[in-house]
């Protein structure tokens, strides 16, 4: 690889002494972005998390990516996430946009949206540039795939 073809792909080779630049990768294809669910096929460990949520939170669980069989509690109004090591919820991985989207609470509702970045942010196999978050949804920053569970608490009263 020449010189020039090197700075073409982005500085993604880096010469020692060279200026090293922070970038996104992005997705080679749309058949990278099919969305094939997952399911929600909990593990014993998770109902007993999801089934614990007071009341106003919701639990993310990673489902695939290098941090699968994470879980991170949704339990403030405004939670971030994205590569930069500040994010409340880090995915380190260049997939993913230094502020890639945050995660709204209003009450015991949750919306997600995206903060413009680079592969998008797609619940249920649809890039979204916000969206409600319901029970069972399927999230995607990056390489990851996480599905988002309200508090039953919450379920149960917006069934009444």
């Amino acid at each position: 690889m020449t010189d020039s073809e090197s700075r073409q792909a982005g500085d993604a080779i880096h010469r020692s002494g060279e200026q090293k630049h922070d970038v996104t990768q992005t997705f080679g294809h749309d058949s990278d972005l099919s969305f094939v669910p997952f399911g929600v096929e909990l593990t014993d460990v998770e109902q007993g998390a999801i089934a614990a949520l007071p009341s106003g939170s919701a639990l993310l669980l990673v489902r695939s990516g290098a941090l699968a069989g994470a879980r991170y509690l949704l339990d403030t109004d405004v939670t971030t996430v994205g590569r930069h090591p500040e994010a409340d919820i880090f995915f380190d991985d260049v997939t993913v946009s230094r502020r890639h989207a945050e995660i709204t609470r209003s009450g015991s509702s949750f919306e997600i949206i995206d903060q413009r970045s680079l592969n998008g942010t797609y619940v249920n196999g649809e890039r979204v540039d916000r969206s409600a978050l319901v029970d069972g949804s399927e999230l995607r920053v990056g390489k990851f795939r996480l599905n988002f569970f309200a508090s039953p608490l919450d379920r149960a009263a917006a069934n009444d």
